[in-house]
């Protein structure tokens, strides 16, 4: 169908109540206008191999579809569908009398400049707003419709992403025997993670999710992010293991060069979900993803617009890929000092630099213990939480899940005080039953200092202040066997003393 007459009449402002000017933004299935506190999405009379729009019922049934998926995330943006109409006088309506011709989606017009990818490439996306992305994406996965599926629903992308790099990316920017390589990489991985792909699926870990969650599809809207533009045109793209949905945004913010963001993000999801096996699944579905986004851009190369940097921008897509598929070995490293030494700062610092993508998973025994006392990390905790029984409980938990990690192939950092040296025994132990390298790290700080940064906490999930620093002593010297590590400067001092110590003992951190 030719939808130009359509198109021509969406672009005037009348066909929005005179709001003007009119915004048009064009994909490859639809045409978006938006005009004053508005958007109309009209769907393109296109048949695809994935989705077929191809006559007014069908697009109807996609914007019908559209609402629904996307309602469930973001009800206060999906206002309605409405007909196109043909008035009396010929011309054309967006409801009201007349015969409908095509059909829209209405939307809640919102700031543009608070989509993520746009807060991104402006440098004002922090990782307190990935976080709270996370939470939001945790909450949904976990009320979202279990479905069916497993090993072959993984299996079915892979040979989709193979069959897409042959048409679009070949020779450039995969030679063919790369493409090979880069294929049989993914099957090798699949079939080490057949019987838990097939578990996660029986046991509720296949959901009907989002299936396109990348910066572009996450807005700030009143403060909070709000996830958008799930895909409604063909389920088998959202009925997928709530690791592979979630892998698209790490999977994004490793390619726009923010591994912090994507670290952080990871830790944030775990420690949400409490999914602490999905990290297995992470070299396969990052890369998978990354081809996906790889073969796309190399698609639209082909077409002839600024073929160079879209070539550029493809093959920095498959390299992603390729790395996340070769992750060096797991490690443990354990991060302990008093209050106020720094802890958890220079986790997150070395975090990224570390292990599998995106940077190993960041076990803190603070966040833990409020979500072992149901409450939100940042809420404080009466000293009843902080019994030497609940202490056991949350040491427990943190080398219950590093375990789960590095059994998995994924590198763990622990971030607890670890004063007593069973606790330390303890986590020595875990990364020996998981084959994995241990790193003891001990931090120390003058009381002053340690003094002055817990005064300076703010939204915190550490609930230590100066008096309970005041209270807290250095383990004996002659049971301590980690690294001592003076911690007292400023945090890039500290983190190289760090890395200069992982050198010595052989690992290399990774240069995000």
């Amino acid at each position: 169908m030719d939808q130009a007459d359509i198109v021509a009449f969406l672009e005037r402002p009348e066909a929005h109540g005179g709001r003007g000017p009119v915004e048009r933004v064009d994909t490859h299935i639809s045409h978006v206008f938006l005009a004053g506190e508005r958007v109309l999405k009209l769907k393109r009379a296109v048949k695809l191999p994935y989705l077929d729009f191809s006559t007014p019922e069908k697009r109807r049934a996609a914007c019908e579809a559209e609402l629904a998926v996307n309602r469930r995330t973001a009800p206060e943006l999906y206002i309605e569908v409405a007909p196109v109409v043909r008035r009396a006088d010929g011309g054309f309506a967006v409801g009201g009398e007349g015969a409908p011709v095509d059909w829209l989606v209405v939307m809640r017009r919102f700031d543009q400049s608070l989509l993520f990818d746009r807060m991104a490439e402006r440098g004002a996306l922090g990782e307190d707003h990935v976080s709270a992305a996370v939470e939001v994406i945790a909450r949904f996965h976990r009320a979202a419709e279990r479905v069916a599926g497993g090993a072959e629903t993984v299996a079915r992308i892979i040979a989709g992403n193979r069959d897409s790099v042959l048409r679009a990316a070949v020779p450039r920017p995969l030679a063919a025997a790369r493409a090979d390589a880069l294929h049989q990489r993914c099957l090798t991985r699949l079939e080490a993670l057949r019987a838990l792909l097939d578990r996660r699926g029986a046991e509720g870990s296949v959901r009907d999710g989002h299936g396109d969650l990348h910066l572009r599809n996450i807005c700030l809207d009143g403060g909070k992010p709000l996830l958008f533009d799930a895909i409604e045109f063909n389920s088998a793209f959202r009925h997928i293991d709530v690791f592979y949905d979630f892998a698209f945004l790490l999977m994004d913010l490793l390619h726009r060069r923010l591994a912090g963001h994507a670290n952080r993000a990871l830790a944030a999801y775990v420690d949400a979900s409490g999914d602490v096996a999905g990290v297995a699944t992470l070299p396969l579905f990052l890369a998978m993803r990354a081809i996906i986004r790889g073969h796309i851009q190399a698609t639209i190369a082909h077409e002839g617009a600024d073929t160079e940097s879209l070539w550029a921008e493809s093959g920095a897509y498959f390299d992603l890929a390729e790395t996340a598929l070769v992750p060096p070995p797991p490690i443990l490293l354990a991060i302990g000092g008093l209050s106020g030494t720094g802890k958890s700062t220079l986790a997150r610092a070395i975090a990224p630099k570390l292990g599998a993508l995106p940077g190993a998973l960041l076990l803190r025994s603070d966040v833990l213990r409020k979500r072992l006392a149901g409450v939100p990390p940042e809420q404080r905790l009466p000293e009843s939480y902080y019994t030497p029984d609940w202490t056991e409980r949350v040491y427990a938990e943190l080398l219950r899940r590093a375990e789960v990690a590095l059994a998995a192939g994924h590198a763990v950092i622990a971030d607890a005080v670890s004063g007593h040296a069973e606790h330390r025994t303890a986590l020595e132990a875990a990364a020996r039953r998981a084959g994995a390298r241990f790193i003891g790290i001990w931090l120390e700080a003058p009381l002053a200092v340690r003094e002055a940064r817990v005064g300076r906490r703010a939204a915190d999930a550490s609930d230590a202040d100066a008096a309970v620093a005041r209270r807290q002593h250095e383990p004996d010297a002659s049971g301590l066997a980690w690294w001592r590590l003076d911690a007292s400067g400023d945090l890039p001092l500290t983190l190289r003393r760090l890395e200069d110590a992982l050198a010595a003992g052989g690992i290399e951190p990774r240069r995000n």
